[in-house]
Parts: C-alpha cells; structure tokens; sequence
C-alpha cells in the first residue's frame, strides 16, 4: 500500500512541478510583456520550496522500493518489474486491461495518504 501512496505522490509532484515550471515561463513572459518584474510573493516561493523537498524525499523512498539490487539507481528492468506489480494489483478483473472503475477505486483508497 505504501508503494502506491508513492507512486501517487511522486506524479502528482511531478505534475506539480511542472505546472510550477510553467508559471515561471509565464512569468517570464509577462516580465518581458510588461517590461518589469512580476513580484513574486516569498510565500509562494517558500510553499514550491516544501513541495519539491517533499517530492525529492518521497522518490528517494520510492527509488529504496524499486531499486532492488541496492546499487542506487533504478534499471529498466527494476522500474518494469515494479510497475508490472502495480498494475496486476491494480487490475481486479484480471484482464489485462485498467479501466476507469479500477483507477477511481485505486485513487479513492490512497487520496488521503497523499497529503500525509
């Protein structure tokens, strides 16, 4: 279960991070738009800081899970292995195949991990 709360977290901060790359192109362009800075509340700056140091820690504990050599670093075949695993754990009706159903009940059972 604690895998998969990881997973879950893991993209939904790379999610996060790239949405955070993304304003900061936006605010590039209106920097160039408006011929100023765009003044960026040291809050906001601080919350980003938090969420990748939270993300950085929670793929540190996922690479541990993956990387089942122990040499650090996470292979093809590591990675596959374990995202084969997930997936059958995932696939209750055992066809091979995820459908909405499945994915909204995975979710709903690790939702509020990821705020923990």
């Amino acid at each position: 279960m604690k895998r998969v709360r990881l997973i879950v977290f893991v993209v939904i901060s790379v999610l996060i991070l790239a949405g955070a790359s993304g304003a900061s192109v936006s605010a590039d362009q209106s920097e160039k738009a408006t011929g100023g800075a765009t003044p960026t509340p040291l809050v906001k700056k601080d919350e980003h800081e938090k969420k990748v140091a939270d993300a950085t820690e929670k793929a540190k504990e996922l690479l541990l899970l993956m990387d089942t050599n122990k040499n650090g670093k996470v292979s093809k075949q590591e990675w596959m292995k374990f995202m084969e695993t997930e997936f059958d754990r995932l696939d209750v009706k055992h066809d091979g195949e995820l459908d909405v159903k499945e994915l909204k009940q995975s979710q709903m059972r690790y939702r509020p991990a990821i705020g923990k």
